[in-house]
């Protein structure tokens, strides 16, 4: 059998660098030259002048970490997380919260030009939370320090499968405030415990869930002790072990209310929900003003999840298809329509990154296009549906990249970008949800 030789990688010489930062890319970092290309800088803002340590140099561009601030930007603040120059969570507690806004709406205006060439874009004001304590859901990983000798709790370390200990995250609904040092001490003191894996913390309208993954089979009366320690802190325990499967028997379903369209969303604790519940309902209520829809339209929602925009659209619409690649959420959705009596929505099970044309769902006539794919974009079903038929097409998008892509061929169908704006579903992170609204010419 042939052996095929392969380099060894020569590890990369230290190297510190003074660079002036012109701009900001779309994950947050600085945007500087070093060797007649684009160098990313980790911790730098637009404007200022950093020493920095070089930590990765390809063909077409190199990567550093700021070490030193020589000169900084106006806008540079101090981070209010103990554990941000370590945690890989945040990426941007150092910028003023509102110039974050501004810069990642400057970096989709640059994406926008550079791969659907479109240049003027009519932005509308974004849309905005509390800054801090705005996730009703989060992962924490768990895993063993052989350096500590101890189980750690937290969250992985930027760039890095390490796991940084954590005291109090910040961005966390305050109900989960505790949740870190608890289970910290739980796990460390009971080694039953130790094939614990990850926690899933997730809060409904009316319980805090956390959900206790495991690899190995935990006993009745450890379980039962978690269980009473966690109960007075308002934790709803749910085991779930190397099955995946995670048991809501004994559990009245999680849910949340949207008051202003009158919707009440159950969802399963392994289904997507958004994290950000303030600006969900704001994005819920943007999408319905802006399609202004008349009664008479026959709308398709695709990655519509459990609902979230097909059941406020249809109370709207003539007819709402919402077509989903998740079985579970699939059947959320479908519970979901029954429980708030609308009986103009239908729901589907298919995997969006194959062939339509034998899809019982695949109807030409519809003339609404709603999207909300997940970060890799909604390019394999575009380029199937003819777009032609719809008179519009909503994209809500969590990836300003894809976004930009998928616009460039949605515009070549004969659209025009007509409204788009920035939702600022993660504050203090390099995350960027936008949403984009097209009409045909």
């Amino acid at each position: 059998m042939a052996q095929i030789f392969k380099a060894k990688k020569k590890p990369l010489k230290q190297q510190t660098l003074e660079l002036n930062i012109t701009g900001m890319d779309h994950q947050g970092r600085g945007i500087a030259k070093h060797n007649n290309k684009v160098c990313f800088v980790s911790g730098a803002l637009p404007n200022e002048t950093v020493k920095a340590m070089l930590v990765e140099d390809k063909a077409k561009y190199s990567s550093a970490k700021v070490i030193k601030v020589i000169k900084a930007s106006e806008s540079r603040v101090d981070a209010f997380c103990e554990h941000y120059n370590q945690c890989g969570g945040c990426q941007l507690q150092h910028l003023e919260v509102s110039q974050q806004v501004v810069e990642k709406q400057t970096a989709v205006t640059q994406l926008f030009s550079k791969f659907a060439k479109l240049n003027s874009l009519n932005w509308q004001a974004p849309l905005l939370s509390k800054s801090v304590h705005y996730r009703r859901s989060a992962r924490i990983a768990v895993m063993f320090d052989k350096a500590a000798k101890k189980m750690r709790v937290g969250y992985r370390a930027s760039g890095s499968k390490n796991i940084v200990s954590i005291n109090k995250c910040t961005v966390l609904d305050e109900v989960f405030a505790d949740v870190f040092t608890l289970f910290d001490g739980l796990i460390n003191q009971h080694k039953a415990l130790h094939s614990i894996s990850h926690l899933q913390l997730c809060q409904s309208d009316e319980k805090n869930f956390v959900v206790i993954r495991h690899t190995k089979a935990i006993n009745d009366d450890t379980k039962a002790l978690v269980e009473h320690i966690t109960k007075s802190q308002q934790f709803e325990v749910v085991w779930q072990s190397e099955s995946d499967v995670i048991e809501h028997s004994h559990l009245a379903m999680p849910f949340y209310y949207l008051k202003e369209f009158d919707l009440k969303f159950e969802f399963g604790l392994g289904n997507f929900i958004q994290v950000n519940a303030q600006v969900n309902e704001a994005m819920l209520k943007q999408a319905a003003n802006w399609l202004d829809l008349k009664g008479d339209e026959n709308l398709l929602d695709l990655f519509c999840g459990i609902g979230n925009f097909s059941l406020v659209l249809a109370k709207q619409a003539k007819s709402v298809i919402g077509v989903e690649g998740v079985t579970s959420a699939v059947a959320m959705a479908a519970q979901n329509a029954q429980t708030n009596s609308i009986t103009n929505a239908q729901f589907h099970c298919f995997d969006l990154t194959q062939s339509i044309q034998s899809a019982p769902w695949f109807s030409k006539n519809l003339d609404v296009l709603v999207l909300d794919p997940s970060r890799t974009g909604a390019m394999a079903v575009l380029e199937q549906l003819s777009l032609k038929q719809f008179k519009t097409i909503l994209y809500v998008s969590c990836d300003p990249v894809t976004l930009a892509r998928d616009s460039a061929i949605i515009s070549q169908a004969g659209f025009d970008l007509n409204k788009i704006g920035l939702m600022n579903m993660f504050p203090h992170t390099g995350h960027i949800e936008t949403m984009a609204l097209f009409q045909r010419r």
